[in-house]
């Protein structure tokens, strides 16, 4: 098969297992077989585009003349195609002993939902300009409401709604403008290492765009457009972890990190004064997140306000402008994305196995998931930032752009939040492992071999990724050189 061959898998691969989950719903052996099968697939075809060393250029349509949907892959594309797929099959498996453990209905729309937004995932990944970009921005939106509101209680349908309402009205009141605007002021679109607004616009209206796209990309959740994400905590765990890890907020720093490298490009972008506001503002966000996540004892609402934090490392070091914080920004994508998920695969198993959702209920259940816990403890490390894990570099790697860059407001929220973290993070496990039970104990074990199984894997990868930091950041080099700040 061509490039373009396997370029066209990553939609039609997607589309094909939306249409075999919903034949197979009436067997649910089946059904799940065919989502294994198609996740697999799509991983297969990222890993065969990527190997192939091109970058084939795939029309899809032409609405007006002029203005073309268009998908070609790029270094930071297939790092997020990657990311994606790979993390499917991960959250295939557990969603398998999740959604059958707790008996959830819809599971053939939840199945459906989830191929269908992992293509919409994929479309974002290799849009190769701004029009693309948005539409499958927008397909995602769409396709992940009917998961947010899968349990369909009142509950359920206002987080949902609450979703919908911001998501949608971010990208419309202010990501698509920002387009339109791009595409007068550079007579195009088209994604260029290095930019295409230098000398075309003044400081002033390119500090405008930059807060447009910053603000209008509601996906990364930079204060004051995060409340989507609390919200969204009312979904089954798989859906959580696909929210914070496999796509939509993974989606939304992308695309920050797309417009900063390849419509502003790092070296304009130096010279636009109001760019330091937005990375304060991702700096307030950072720390604000923390704070917040440390005074809540529900688990899942931690671990969102933890991910609002987190996102907003990637928003600040895009934000740093230098070829090391660049490197950095996409690196901690893929180290976050590995932990978080690990975080809210042992939150979900927690829950499965003793019916356990707030902190405080936590105290020697480590003794009896020892394996759970281990795996949480060991993601948490990552998010805190401390060997052996991936997250250490990553946040290492932010440190180091901050520092060549002169940026000492970045350093000093890199501290603080640090120890931030590892205040809501590091207690969790203390209480797991070295507390005591303080009620009659529910007579529990592990959650179901899938979830475990899952959980494991995604645990390894946080130890791992360490290892294959170097060919990650090899792989984006070539990007953020371009674009480099000398």
């Amino acid at each position: 098969m061509s490039s373009m061959d396997w370029l066209a898998c990553l939609l039609w691969v997607p589309a094909l297992g939306v249409l075999g989950i919903v034949a197979a719903r009436r067997h649910a052996n089946l059904r799940e077989s065919v989502t294994l099968v198609t996740a697999l697939a799509l991983f297969l075809s990222v890993i065969q585009l990527a190997a192939s060393g091109e970058s084939p250029r795939w029309v899809l349509a032409e609405p007006l003349p002029g203005l073309e949907l268009v998908l070609s892959p790029e270094p930071l594309g297939l790092m997020f195609g990657l990311i994606a797929s790979g993390l499917w099959i991960v959250t295939s498996i557990y969603a398998f002993g999740y959604m059958r453990a707790k008996h959830e209905s819809h599971q053939t729309r939840f199945y459906a939902c989830f191929a269908l937004s992992i293509g919409a995932a994929m479309g974002i990944a290799m849009s190769a300009n701004l029009l693309t970009l948005f539409v499958f921005y927008e397909v995602l939106t769409l396709s992940t409401y009917p998961l947010v509101a899968h349990h369909g209680d009142d509950k359920a349908r206002a987080g949902a709604r609450t979703y919908l309402r911001i998501l949608l009205g971010t990208s419309i009141g202010l990501l698509l403008p920002a387009i339109i605007w791009t595409y007068h002021l550079a007579a195009g679109g088209d994604f260029q290492p290095g930019g295409i607004l230098a000398g075309r616009v003044d400081a002033t209206t390119a500090g405008l765009l930059l807060a447009l796209y910053v603000l209008g990309v509601g996906k990364a959740a930079v204060m004051p457009v995060h409340r989507w994400l609390p919200a969204a905590m009312v979904a089954p765990t798989p859906v959580s972890a696909l929210l914070h890890a496999v796509a939509v907020v993974k989606a939304g720093v992308f695309v920050i990190l797309k417009v900063v490298v390849y419509v502003f490009g790092m070296e304009f972008l130096a010279g636009v004064p109001f760019e330091r506001a937005l990375l304060w503002l991702a700096g307030f966000t950072v720390l604000a997140a923390s704070l917040v996540a440390l005074r809540q004892d529900n688990l899942k609402r931690l671990l969102a306000y933890s991910t609002i934090g987190q996102l907003s490392y990637v928003v600040m070091a895009a934000l740093t402008l230098g070829a090391t914080a660049g490197l950095a920004a996409a690196l901690h994508i893929a180290a976050h994305a590995v932990a978080k998920i690990t975080l809210f695969f042992t939150a979900g198993a927690i829950y499965v196995a003793s019916g356990k959702t707030e902190v405080s209920q936590l105290d020697g259940i480590g003794r009896r998931m020892p394996v759970t816990m281990t795996a949480f403890a060991v993601a948490a490390l990552s998010m805190v930032g401390l060997p052996p894990t991936v997250g250490f570099i990553s946040k290492w790697m932010i440190l180091q752009g901050a520092l060549e860059a002169d940026q000492l407001f970045v350093v000093t929220v890199l501290v603080i939040s640090t120890g931030l973290n590892a205040a809501y993070f590091m207690p969790i496990v203390h209480r797991a492992f070295f507390r005591e039970e303080q009620s009659v104990p529910k007579n529990h074990g592990e959650a179901p071999p899938p979830m475990v199984a899952a959980l494991v894997v995604t645990a390894l990868l946080t130890l791992l990724g360490a290892l294959a930091a170097d060919a990650l950041i090899a792989m984006q080099s070539p990007v953020m050189l371009a674009g480099r700040v000398e």
